[in-house]
């Protein structure tokens, strides 16, 4: 009897998230939309929003759409693909069940309109 491999644990959605957002690199922005002297500040924020709100959204079911994502062909250009974390680089205060709050500004949840983007992790140019 051969033994097997021990299981290896699955990683949690914001484990995951992070992994993924952490393979883009700050200096070079991922997609159309975004200028290279915007991205790093927006990388830093939504890798900082993970950390700090990662459980209150978890715990209130937001999406990798509803988070990271773009259009698949023009990335940010058409914010009704947008995620939260890539339509800027304010620092999340709060995470709701229906929106994430930015301080002076507010990403709601459920838009009449809004469409779904893919993780910007995927897009290629």
């Amino acid at each position: 009897m051969s033994a097997s491999p021990a299981p290896r644990p699955t990683p949690s959605d914001v484990q995951a998230w992070r992994d993924a957002f952490s393979r883009l690199k700050p200096s070079v922005p991922p997609c159309p939309g975004i200028s290279a002297s915007a991205w790093p500040s927006m990388h830093e924020a939504a890798l900082d929003a993970l950390d700090r709100h990662g459980a209150a959204l978890i715990e209130h079911g937001w999406t990798t759409p509803e988070l990271f994502g773009v259009h698949p062909k023009i990335g940010t250009v058409r914010v009704d693909f947008c995620g939260a974390f890539v339509l800027g680089s304010r620092k999340v205060e709060t995470v709701f069940a229906d929106r994430i709050s930015f301080g002076l500004v507010t990403y709601y949840r459920y838009v009449p309109g809004a469409r779904t983007g893919i993780p910007i992790w995927d897009f290629r140019w």
